[in-house]
């Protein structure tokens, strides 16, 4: 099965909790206005003076550490639990204003 594209700010970062432990999804810009040079994760968390480790902390308290998808943005330090599957994080992003329902499928 293969994942769907979900199309987001870079700012905000999906990350999943399983049984080994937290999986920050790397993502690949789809649209680039500018030659900027790719970061790692963690030189991007840096650029907001963050860290993996404190994300994650931030993610365990929203939730206890459940398994599941979480989203973060990373600029605004807010952290949601989104649930067990990709339509969930998509839901929330329209939640948190980004993007919008497919019309084809509402």
């Amino acid at each position: 099965m293969t994942t769907p594209t979900i199309i987001h700010p870079v700012h905000y970062r999906i990350v999943e909790r399983g049984e080994r432990g937290w999986s920050f999804h790397l993502s690949s810009p789809c649209i680039t206005l500018c030659k900027l040079p790719t970061l790692s994760l963690e030189e991007l968390f840096a650029t907001f003076d963050l860290t993996v480790q404190k994300v994650a902390t931030e993610l365990f308290r929203i939730n206890g550490g459940k398994a599941g998808y979480y989203l973060a943005n990373i600029k605004d330090k807010q952290y949601y639990y989104c649930g067990k599957n990709w339509e969930d994080v998509k839901a929330q992003l329209i939640e948190v204003g980004i993007g919008r329902p497919d019309p084809v499928e509402v």
